[in-house]
């Protein structure tokens, strides 16, 4: 479980803190000096720290040098008053992960921390490459001894301690934040600051301030100056998820970054040095995006000093079984469950699949059947009706009468279309739902179309196209007149 730490010398702020923010997913530790919460800061060996400036016994930024000499990769967000911002900034640029402005608002406090604790995660968790699992070893395991798997990992051995620039290339699900972990973990920069940025998730107006930062008032909003990851990472190592989304403006100012090592934040005149090694990964096509103006022709060449290519789960079948042995004792731990067995059915079910959400799209199938199996034995039946070859993965097989467990989950049924890349998501939940609402109407009605419309507020034929497109087949006691046919 993540643990934070809190170094503030003000008693009700504590209070007010660990009451809000100690939860069953987060531990939460504090201290009130700066030296006890140094003391803290190795007994505890917390994965994120929340530190006051202002602090009897020493200055805030004394004490952040500390804790970032002690690990540069642990994650410390500041607080301050608006007196001490500049105190601040000079730690944001020392690689500091963040700072607020007191009286902190709660809401944006957990945003930042849900951020931080997803860093420390990625910085300090062990990404291990291994050709079969490992029960019992700590870290995010890489599972293969394909062929294909093979050469990923001599490629990671080649590169992983050169001082380049790499490009991880795959299709989502494949893995390619593991190899970018792998690569820092084993890089000349271990032991200094890993951040990263998914460029797909952060809006383009918001995308250049995240990497290059921008001074107060230089646009709207900006509010105080803000210190960008290639600025925050100097000496270290930036990972740029998914950046063949970024604009053609933002990727030639990455350009000048790798050309010259050297930026202006948005809205200042002052050049700005770095020293990064960038670690960027797409499971787009980039030579397709260049040959349409969509994708720079030198930022490719820039990025691509040392490719390495991940294999879909399609194509290297043969490690499923391992990768399914593997997710199954890690969910039996984590969901306390007693999975001894996945039926011989069950597996042959699992290696027809196609798997277009490849690793990413097997581990959410797996904890799903774990969650469903009532027994020791993973059967077929436990599966996602996708990967049985139904036609849908989390909705229930039609019954003979509706029941609770039937209620389709809108959320979870939306995150699993999205993690698994399927198609035409819109559509998929819109069906789910009416499979769901016209079934029970019908149910309702005793199978009378006409009833039935009425009671959804439809027309007849529209119910009847819905009920012929969805394949749904209701039917009403024999004993009905013929007004429903």
């Amino acid at each position: 479980m993540p643990k934070l730490l809190i170094i503030d010398d003000e008693p009700g702020v504590l209070f007010s803190l660990e009451s809000a923010l100690a939860s069953p997913s987060l531990t939460v530790v504090s201290a009130e000096t700066a030296s006890d919460g140094l003391e803290a800061a190795r007994r505890e060996n917390p994965d994120v720290i929340l530190l006051d400036v202002q602090l009897p016994d020493c200055n805030g930024l004394e004490v952040f040098n500390q804790l970032h000499a002690a690990d540069p990769r642990l994650p410390v967000i500041i607080m301050t008053a608006h007196g001490t911002t500049d105190t601040a900034i000079e730690a944001m640029k020392r690689g500091s992960f963040d700072y607020l402005i007191k009286p902190v608002e709660l809401s944006e406090l957990r945003d930042v921390l849900d951020r931080a604790v997803e860093l420390s995660r990625l910085s300090r968790t062990p990404a291990v490459f291994n050709e079969t699992p490992q029960p019992g070893l700590r870290g995010d395991q890489f599972i293969g001894r394909s062929r294909a798997m093979h050469d990923v990992y001599k490629q990671i051995g080649r590169v992983a301690a050169q001082d380049v620039n790499v490009l991880i290339l795959g299709e989502s699900g494949t893995g390619k934040e593991l190899v970018a972990r792998a690569l820092f973990q084993h890089s000349q920069r271990k032991d200094k600051l890993f951040l990263a940025i998914n460029c797909a998730a952060i809006p383009e107006t918001l995308l250049e301030s995240e990497l290059f930062g921008h001074e107060k008032g230089s646009f709207t909003g900006a509010d105080k100056r803000r210190i960008g990851k290639f600025e925050q990472a100097d000496g270290g190592t930036l990972f740029m998820d998914e950046i063949g989304d970024m604009s053609l403006p933002t990727q030639s100012k990455v350009l000048r970054i790798l050309q010259e090592q050297r930026f202006e934040r948005i809205g200042g005149n002052e050049v700005v040095a770095t020293n990064v090694r960038l670690i960027a990964a797409t499971h787009q096509d980039l030579p397709r995006l260049v040959e349409q103006g969509r994708f720079r022709n030198d930022l490719f060449y820039r990025l691509n000093v040392f490719t390495i290519q991940l294999p879909p789960l399609r194509e290297r079948l043969e490690d499923l079984p391992m990768l399914v042995d593997y997710f199954v004792s890690k969910f039996n731990g984590e969901l306390h469950k007693r999975i001894a067995l996945v039926a011989p059915e069950a597996m042959s079910r699992l290696l027809q699949h196609p798997w277009p959400g490849n690793i990413r799209e097997l581990q959410n199938a797996i904890k799903y059947a774990i969650v469903q199996a009532p027994g020791e034995v993973l059967t077929s039946d436990c599966l996602p009706l996708s990967i049985q070859g139904g036609e849908h993965p989390l909705i229930p097989p039609p019954r003979a009468a509706a029941t609770s467990e039937q209620a389709l989950d809108l959320i979870e049924l939306t995150r699993y279309l999205i993690s698994t890349q399927q198609p035409d998501i819109y559509e998929t939940i819109i069906n789910a739902v009416d499979r769901i609402v016209l079934r029970e109407a019908l149910l309702q009605t005793n199978g009378n179309q006409v009833a039935a419309s009425e009671l959804l507020g439809i027309a007849r034929n529209t119910l009847r196209t819905k009920l012929k497109t969805l394949n749904l087949n209701v039917d009403k006691p024999a004993s009905d007149d013929n007004a429903g046919s």
